[in-house]
């Protein structure tokens, strides 16, 4: 499992995601928490998706030597979700170095209406470039997502229409939405790009679902630790 954290692709580290790492270590899972180029003036989610693109490669390619089955998995929260589901639609120069399954928490799918990530790109691209939900194909893989209803930050709407574009492909998308929750959970809806305070409940049911997920396509075989 390949972690990518969030923090609007300019803040944010590997640490972030240590917890769901140790989680899926505890799974049974090889878990490695990624680090990708963040937003300055000479770097932007192009960059970043490069980053990710390259954790799959040098990960496949050192297969043996971790251990690994052959079958590696993406995890992404917020702006990594981005990332991460970007390397299995958008795809990576052809090197077929994606994940085969991805797990994702409140990420940003559809991004051809939001002003900030369309500024970050620094014209090099558009955001209809790097929105996974305008790319999904039939290669992309099964999916898993765990997303609040009111999200503010990563609507809805985009895990909606990247679902519904999976589902048109007989592909699988297990979609899980919180009802008054908005992004990563929090039930602090006035400011949901700081002050988290995620619904704990809603928590463990995420993690849960998505271990579930993990054990239909055949990656776990015990529970995870909470």
């Amino acid at each position: 499992m390949l972690l990518f954290h969030g923090g609007g692709w300019s803040t944010g580290a590997p640490e972030w995601t240590f917890p769901a790492a140790r989680r899926f270590a505890d799974s049974g899972m090889v878990a490695i928490a990624v680090q990708y180029r963040l937003r300055n003036k000479d770097v932007t989610p192009l960059d970043a998706l490069a980053d990710a693109c390259a954790a799959f490669e040098w990960t496949r390619g050192h297969a043996t030597e971790l251990g690994l089955s052959g079958r590696v998995a993406g995890y992404g929260v917020s702006a990594g979700g981005q990332l991460v589901a970007a390397t299995a639609t958008i795809g990576c120069s052809g090197s077929g170095a994606g994940p085969d399954a991805l797990l994702l928490w409140s990420p940003a799918l559809d991004l051809v209406n939001d002003s900030w990530f369309n500024r970050l790109l620094q014209g090099r691209a558009t955001a209809a470039d790097l929105s996974p939900a305008r790319h999904v194909g039939s290669a992309t893989p099964p999916t898993s997502i765990v997303h609040g209803e009111r999200d503010a930050l990563t609507p809805l709407t985009g895990v909606k229409r990247y679902c519904a574009a999976l589902a048109k492909l007989g592909r699988s998308c297990d979609l899980h939405v919180y009802p008054g929750l908005g992004h990563l959970l929090t039930r602090n809806l006035s400011n949901q790009e700081s002050d988290f305070d995620p619904d704990p409940r809603a928590r463990a049911d995420g993690i849960a679902q998505q271990h579930r997920f993990l054990r239909r396509q055949g990656f776990v075989g015990v529970a995870p630790r909470k």
